[in-house]
């Protein structure tokens, strides 16, 4: 077993190191003739602010002519936001933020992110805006108090410094930010919150091509024409960080791990339980890195292990795994904290793994209470209440034929040859203890041998 681990460890630590080298970018293919084009889909999370900056950087470093983010998002972490601004903000060629394709948004941090660019762009039919920063952990009126009114003006501050930077509309910028208003992209270009729409890459291409932007004061020109679109996706080490993070797979890696560990506890040595779990659950811790857990709810969580745990070990009737049970759903609806849907793990999610985790736990209980009070197949005390047949007169002392041998017995009451018996108890000299089951011959033949 020792060496089944080492060879597990060994083998993915090869697997992470070699991931980590694999997924750090190179200089971006082409060089000056192409401009990679980023796809982001999704929540914008700490996963995606290194992808980015780690790709811009290439790009920088290669000398490309300009570096295009392909947005649609509901919004992220500020601090995730803010990195990928500060790239963007930092770097020496043309970032393009286009809103694609029509019906995508970028809402929320997605809006700052977009009037970040050197050149914002939307294609027909998307939307930008609500950029009302949400206080982590807080309800409704939580949003009056001081805390919450410092955010919202530093986000404020924040929005209107970048869209001056950028020469675009600092009032709409602010109302994002206060009002959460929703600009759909036609209205966007009429308030100057954008440079243009383009109804396609080509289009986008083509529109961009002559364009000024400013780099230490200087007016620059961008060309476009001759160039082509280089796509760079996520390694398939970010494409995991990025799975898990979602706090939905997050959460259930958790139960899964909680689920091996808490099997192989109560039946140890099956090993494979145990793995797995471990795994899940170092999984799942990653994942939470991500996200603004609510360290009451990990603890509730873990509340609820050691109880299933206390349940193996002592005689509760239930109610310890009743407590567990309880302290799981409370820590799960609270393990996440945020009013955002990308924020929250999923209410079914949550009442659908405490059911099936209920249902294998009491399943594994009746399994550990049924070995508990199984009856011994072996051994000494495997002998008693056996029954057998005398094959000479018992008066103490005599033979009898059980379970396929013959033994020395002895018995308070005398016993006849052929009568049935039980074994009582198997003395210390390997001789039993027996008395008599019932009157009649059997084994007959048995004695005569």
């Amino acid at each position: 077993m020792k060496k089944l681990f080492l060879f597990s460890l060994v083998s993915l630590s090869l697997l992470f190191f070699s991931g980590v080298f694999c997924g750090l970018p190179g200089a971006a293919r082409g060089g000056e003739k192409s401009i990679p084009v980023l796809s982001v889909a999704g929540v914008i999370n700490p996963v995606v602010a290194d992808f980015i900056t780690q790709e811009l950087n290439a790009a920088n470093q290669a000398q490309n002519k300009a570096f295009l983010i392909e947005l649609d998002t509901p919004g992220g972490l500020d601090q995730s936001m803010r990195q990928i601004i500060q790239g963007i903000l930092g770097s020496r060629i043309p970032v393009v933020v286009y809103v694609y394709p029509s019906g995508a948004r970028a809402a929320s941090a997605g809006a700052l992110i977009t009037l970040a660019a050197d050149f914002a762009v939307m294609a027909p039919g998307t939307n930008i805006g609500a950029a009302t920063p949400v206080q982590i952990g807080g309800g409704a009126g939580d949003k009056d108090s001081t805390m919450m009114q410092k955010v919202v003006k530093d986000a404020v501050a924040y929005a209107r410094s970048i869209a001056q930077q950028r020469g675009r509309n600092v009032e709409w910028a602010e109302s994002i930010v206060r009002e959460s208003i929703s600009t759909p992209a036609a209205e966007a270009l009429e308030l100057k919150a954008i440079d243009f729409i383009a109804d396609d890459e080509s289009a986008l291409l083509k529109q961009l091509d002559g364009k000024r932007y400013l780099r230490d004061g200087k007016g620059l020109i961008l060309q476009t024409e001759g160039l082509s679109l280089l796509v760079r996706e996520m390694s398939w080490r970010q494409k995991i960080l990025y799975t898990i993070s979602h706090p939905n797979i997050a959460y259930m890696l958790l139960m899964l791990g909680i689920l091996g560990i808490f099997f192989e506890i109560s039946q140890p040595g099956v090993v494979f339980p145990g793995v797995i779990g471990a795994l899940a659950l170092l999984l799942s811790f990653l994942g939470f890195q991500t996200l603004p857990v609510n360290y009451v709810g990990v603890l509730l969580i873990l509340l609820a292990i050691v109880l299933f745990i206390l349940e193996v070990k002592i005689v509760s009737y239930g109610m310890l795994s009743v407590g567990g049970l309880v302290a799981m759903t409370m820590g799960s609806l609270i393990l996440v904290e945020g009013s955002e849907p990308y924020l929250q793990i999923s209410r079914g999610v949550i009442f659908s793994t405490v059911t099936v985790t209920a249902g294998f736990l009491l399943l594994v209980l009746y399994l550990v209470v049924r070995t508990q009070q199984r009856q011994f197949f072996s051994g000494n005390e495997g002998m008693v209440d056996e029954e057998g047949v005398a094959v000479s007169e018992i008066h103490p002392s005599g033979k009898v034929f059980v379970h396929g041998e013959y033994w020395n017995a002895t018995s308070d009451v005398p016993v006849a040859k052929g009568e049935k018996i039980r074994v009582v108890r198997v003395k210390k000299n390997m001789e039993l203890e027996i008395s008599p089951l019932i009157e009649g011959e059997w084994f007959s033949d048995q004695g005569g041998s």
